[in-house]
């Protein structure tokens, strides 16, 4: 079994800024002990710029490939390409990429970007397109629909084996199909496994969760409670968020909400793991599987027996979160091999 698992990075907004530095850096460390292969730094107009954290976390690390997320709307697709050829001629290191098309409505419509949903993917095909195309050393002319270049080239240039994985989400169905069309992960929020028609939900790509996994089921359901408490406000957030949003996965997840998870036949086993707590109360836009090891480790080899070879993991508050987590993919790993 061969998965790439990434863990995400802690945002600015959440940390004091004398302590953001050093919060960064922690984060990264422990994802690369963890054997994580890279860290999702997330954008938007309320937190640092990820390219300038990005380089925190090479500094800090050895060889963990930061994943930086990529709204087209705040950059050229030749500065994007320009930062990651930049970073690599500096440290010697990969940055992975996730592509965005959507983002916060209100931070778009703040830079007066009023794009439809899928009019959004299209521009980020036409974008990456342009991007990985410099990365490959391309002299790249193209009149597009949202970008006109004519013989452009970067320097300084990006070394082959330094060419970035390409992630972008792959909840909706112009999401997949711009994953098909530039050759990059689909990554989706997934909904609980069987909730489809066919009773068996299509996973594939990549797939984007938290997992809290201890020992005992008992000690997971605590500390996951305890992290994430039932919370008035942050459910009127969200609440508010979907009334804005066209999202789909923001959709599918509320209406996954809504479900409650089936009763355990056996009265003595384990709840379901999946748990859409988090995202209920805004304290997270994933959902979460929770519960022990075995049990976790055994819903995590269903995702990958659907196809799922990449996971991006929600931000770790503690390296012992990574280390349950690491404990999980390796059972998970040995109960798909058996």
């Amino acid at each position: 079994m061969s998965l790439t698992v990434y863990s995400t990075c802690p945002q600015s907004k959440d940390v004091p800024a004398p302590d953001y530095l050093d919060a960064v850096a922690a984060t990264a460390r422990w994802s690369e002990e963890a054997g994580c292969a890279g860290m999702l730094v997330y954008t938007d107009n309320g937190i640092a710029d990820p390219w300038l954290v990005a380089q925190t976390a090479i500094t800090a690390t050895e060889r963990l490939a930061p994943l930086v997320a990529v709204q087209p709307v705040y950059m050229h697709p030749y500065t994007a390409a320009s930062m990651v050829s930049s970073l690599a001629y500096l440290h010697g290191r990969a940055v992975h990429l996730n592509m965005l098309a959507g983002g916060f409505r209100n931070d778009l419509l703040a830079l007066g970007d009023t794009t439809e949903h899928d009019d959004r993917y299209a521009r980020t095909v036409e974008y990456t397109q342009i991007l990985t195309a410099l990365l490959r050393g391309e002299t790249v002319t193209r009149e597009g629909r949202w970008h006109t270049v004519e013989n452009l080239k970067l320097a300084p240039a990006l070394p082959p084996e330094l060419m970035p994985e390409v992630l972008i989400s792959g909840s909706s169905p112009a999401g997949r199909a711009a994953a098909a069309e530039i050759g990059a992960t689909p990554i989706r929020y997934p909904e609980p496994l069987g909730t489809a028609p066919d009773g068996d939900t299509p996973t594939g790509g990549g797939v984007r969760m938290g997992i809290i996994a201890r020992d005992d089921a008992d000690e997971a359901w605590r500390v996951a409670h305890e992290r994430f408490p039932a919370d008035r406000t942050g459910q009127v957030a969200h609440a508010m968020a979907m009334r804005v949003s066209d999202s789909h996965w923001h959709h599918q997840l509320t209406a996954a909400a809504k479900t409650p998870p089936a009763a355990p036949a056996d009265l003595d086993a384990e709840p379901e793991p999946y748990w859409l707590g988090p995202f209920e109360n805004y304290q997270s836009f994933c959902p979460y599987l929770v519960g022990s090891h075995d049990r976790v480790a055994a819903e995590v080899a269903r995702y990958v027996e659907r196809g799922t070879e990449v996971f991006v993991l929600d931000i770790p508050p503690a390296p012992e979160d990574l280390g349950h987590a690491g404990e999980v993919f390796a059972r998970a790993g040995a109960a798909v091999r058996a």
